[in-house]
């Protein structure tokens, strides 16, 4: 049912897809959604997945904003695959402009978030973010940002992308239930 409803937010006309061939894609999305390995929850440390995942980041130094101790129940490897593919996008971004990626969480009413600022270009088209298979990036697969918003979800959480307001670039919030 994710990915029927992803696909369908590819804007019409956006490509010039037989019916045939949009049938293989979402049976595509729809194995790689059901081939996803079984989650295993667990009370984790945000802050210690955190550090962790910008610990692995090793083309851009990433300044860290270490909020407090924070608890959620979580699949611990698929969350650290979000922060993963949402890193590895600011990175990418700063690294065309020269700029610096803060990363950090904090609570936030009943919710933990993690946040991602770069200083990159900013979002050109934020309408297309989580369309399936809509990339910018030479090579790119417009996958990564689908799945972490999927993953998010499962969780009852929320992924956000926008430009930044007080400077150029965006900036990425997870929230996750606390």
């Amino acid at each position: 049912e994710r990915s029927r409803k992803a696909l369908e937010q590819v804007p019409a006309g956006k490509y010039d897809w037989k019916p045939h061939e949009k049938s293989m894609i979402f049976g595509y999305l729809a194995d790689m959604v059901a081939t996803m390995p079984t989650w295993i929850t667990m009370e984790i440390n945000l802050g210690e997945l955190v550090r962790r995942v910008v610990g692995l980041e090793t083309r851009l130094p990433i300044r860290l904003a270490e909020g407090g101790l924070i608890m959620i129940d979580a699949d611990a490897a698929q969350i650290e695959q979000l922060l993963i593919n949402i890193l590895h996008n600011a990175v990418d971004a700063s690294l065309e402009t020269g700029g610096n990626v803060t990363a950090g969480w904090r609570e936030l009413g009943d919710c933990a978030e993690v946040f991602v600022r770069d200083q990159g270009p900013g979002i050109m088209n934020p309408g297309n973010l989580f369309v399936p298979f809509f990339t910018t990036k030479p090579g790119g697969s417009g996958i990564g940002l689908t799945l972490s918003r999927q993953i998010a979800e499962a969780h009852n959480g929320s992924l956000t992308l926008a430009n930044r307001k007080d400077r150029t670039g965006s900036v990425a919030l997870l929230h996750l239930p606390r």
